[in-house]
């Protein structure tokens, strides 16, 4: 019996140490938790840290052009009986964040250090509070659509800033936008002016719309198609789909819509398509089923071509079944030209004008690269055959699906499609061939004797689509 329980107060003992340990492993132990490892007071070359212990961080602001590469702690104030990883006098790089870690026994505390110049930005700006501003912080300016209805001699800016800073004119105070005004932002020893023009806007005729902001805030492969659009089509422009959801612009008498999306690493899910693209870009598909409903044709190019099942004009309600897609900067170099096949009966289509060539084996093929063009292969298509399971055949994805077959790969995948227009709606038309690139990284396309077919494939179809548009 006293064997009995000696082992199992050797087992009681045990389980009691091993909860005694995890404890002592943990920094959160009650010597954190009675304020014994905390960072009271910090200065770095004599300015004051501002430390919020709930976060655990240390922040100080030092002039603009302040020079952080070796600045010596001056001051610091811990808990008593604890001890800090740096020490009064010590010289440190706060050129990016350090960490002080502060001990006391077993437990620890550590705090991230950031020392960062002083600024003078706007952050947010709005005219009447319905206008919202394009901010370009590389070159200081600010860009605010209104309607041509809108009387932009008295307009009322709605101005936020970064901390703490004041700006001229005045955030409520009325300003005549007939010419562009310069707004002056200053906190300390920053100041930075900004020069905001209102533009009235008519209804353009073709849109390319993005993800980002404006078109220099888009990534190399969208920057490169919608810097092509806004050179080559009179009358178009570039929106975001925050201008769409916030109806910056009159689309009364537009009359295409294009989106080329580009993810690195490619998506396959609806899922994926979901967290790839913005809020508003969620919340502006009844407007751009609007827009589609009232007339207005739609372009969707690589991975956009899933937005097509989100504005309702699939049978099945379902996105390309076959993706893939390679990065940017890591893309493949191609070892010949590269081409996918016009499906058979669809060689006279207007995309194709100008474009196609007879191969050695009697098919038309549309070339857009050759040799040493490097590429993302960024594919958004629609696998056909009894293997895979949604379509057995051309003529059920047809059926089920809606869509029309221009394109296909040399495995029978449709690759470029369409939906057709009714009485009232537009024309929805598709290209998610990894043919269909627009950027090489670090390669002059100038000299592809091929990839001028990708701009001239875009040329046709909008203007294929602008005939087709009822707006």
């Amino acid at each position: 019996m006293n064997a009995i329980k000696q082992h199992i107060n050797q087992v009681f003992f045990i389980v009691l140490s091993l909860i005694f340990m995890i404890g002592c492993d943990d920094n959160t132990a009650s010597l954190q938790l009675s304020g014994d490892t905390w960072l009271k007071s910090l200065k770095i070359d004599d300015f004051q840290g501002i430390i919020d212990n709930s976060n655990k961080t240390v922040v100080i602001e030092v002039p603009v052009s302040y020079n952080t590469e070796a600045m010596k702690i001056t001051a610091m104030e811990i808990s008593e009986g604890a001890e800090a990883s740096m020490k009064v006098g010590d010289v440190v790089n706060f050129s990016f964040p350090q960490t002080i870690k502060v001990t006391n026994g077993d437990a620890f505390l550590e705090y991230t250090v950031t020392v960062k110049h002083e600024e003078a930005k706007i952050s947010s700006f709005k005219l009447n509070g319905s206008y919202e501003g394009i901010i370009d912080e590389e070159n200081h300016s600010i860009l605010v659509r209104v309607p041509t209805s809108v009387n932009i001699t008295s307009l009322i800016p709605t101005i936020e800033t970064t901390n703490n800073a004041t700006v001229s004119p005045a955030s409520g105070q009325a300003v005549d936008f007939t010419a562009p005004v310069t707004f002056t932002v200053t906190y300390n020893s920053a100041s930075s002016q900004y020069v905001v023009t209102v533009e009235k806007s008519d209804s353009p005729l073709a849109v390319y719309v993005g993800l980002a902001t404006s078109v220099n805030e888009l990534n190399p492969e969208e920057k490169e198609a919608a810097q092509w659009l806004l050179d080559n089509i009179p009358n178009s422009e570039y929106l975001s789909f925050d201008d769409v959801l916030a109806d910056r612009v009159d689309l009364s008498g537009c009359k295409v819509m294009w989106w080329h999306l580009h993810i690195d690493g490619g998506i396959d899910t609806e899922d994926k398509f979901d967290a790839a693209i913005t809020q508003s870009a969620k919340l502006s598909v009844s407007k751009m089923r609007d827009f589609y409903q009232n007339g207005g044709s739609l372009l969707l190019t690589r991975f956009a071509t899933f937005y097509a099942a989100k504005l309702g004009v699939t049978n099945d309600g379902k996105i390309p079944n076959n993706c893939w897609g390679g990065i940017e900067t890591s893309s493949e170099t191609t070892e010949g030209p590269w081409s996918f096949l016009v499906t058979e009966g669809q060689e006279n289509h207007p995309l194709y004008s100008g474009v196609t060539t007879a191969s050695a084996s009697g098919k038309y093929e549309v070339y857009t690269c050759d040799a040493g063009y490097k590429i993302t292969n960024s594919t958004a298509q629609w696998h056909i055959g009894t293997d895979w399971g949604d379509y057995p055949d051309l003529n059920t994805w047809t059926t089920n699906h809606g869509a029309t077959s221009l394109g296909n790969g040399g495995d029978g995948a449709v690759v470029v499609w369409e939906y057709p227009s009714s009485t009232t709606s537009g024309r929805v038309l598709c290209i998610g061939s990894g043919c269909y690139d627009w950027y090489a990284d670090g390669v002059d396309v100038s000299r592809d004797q091929y990839h001028g077919n990708v701009a001239t494939l875009t040329k046709n179809a909008i203007e294929y689509l602008m005939d087709q548009s009822k707006n």
